[in-house]
């Protein structure tokens, strides 16, 4: 059976639900590279080359909406747990449930308001549309589509993540579970 690097309190689905937002993010941030790489993911030909601004724009989505993916790891890992001693002001403080779960179910909000936007903005025609073959619509669609788990996958290891803490708190452990304290190895940060 494959290891999923987590905490040993975290349960099993919620690990490979949080490893699993990095994997339904990645084909998306693909494909938009393809299209800054000018491989043919699209029928425009009023595209043409892209500015250098809609490159840096097109690159730093891609960049930036992996590492918050990425950050969904967090809820099943000691550094969401026990900031890493590395952090400027936080290093080797704990982290509070409530705001930890808070970004995560804000980022939920923030994601199903970008894909109500999206849906709306398809249905009503605004915007530009891009012209495509029918198989590039489909490569568009299968690299588009995984996008619709990532919020129900960060809300599902975000409320495992805050049920799990606050057990652990009414347990009486209020620094007896937490994982990361002091010097931690360095398999821990994996």
């Amino acid at each position: 059976m494959m290891r999923i690097n987590a905490l040993p309190d975290v349960p099993r689905w919620a690990a490979l639900a949080a490893h699993a937002v990095p994997l339904v993010t990645l084909p998306s941030g693909l494909w938009r590279l393809a299209l800054v790489a000018g491989l043919p993911v699209t029928h425009d030909a009023e595209l043409g080359v892209l500015s250098a601004g809609e490159t840096v724009y097109i690159i730093s989505l891609s960049v930036v909406s992996e590492l918050l993916a990425l950050l969904t790891l967090g809820l099943v890992r000691s550094w969401g747990e026990v900031f890493p001693r590395w952090m400027p002001f936080l290093g080797g403080r704990r982290v509070n449930p409530a705001a930890a779960t808070g970004a995560a179910l804000a980022g939920v909000a923030g994601l199903c308001a970008i894909a109500a936007w999206g849906v709306y903005a398809s249905y009503a025609g605004l915007g530009p549309g891009v012209p495509a073959t029918p198989a590039q619509d489909a490569l568009l669609i299968a690299c588009y589509a995984p996008l619709a788990a990532w919020p129900v996958l960060l809300a599902a290891v975000a409320v495992a993540y805050y049920r799990r803490r606050r057990h652990a708190e009414g347990r009486g452990g209020r620094g007896r579970r937490q994982y990361g304290a002091g010097r931690p190895a360095a398999s821990s940060w994996v």
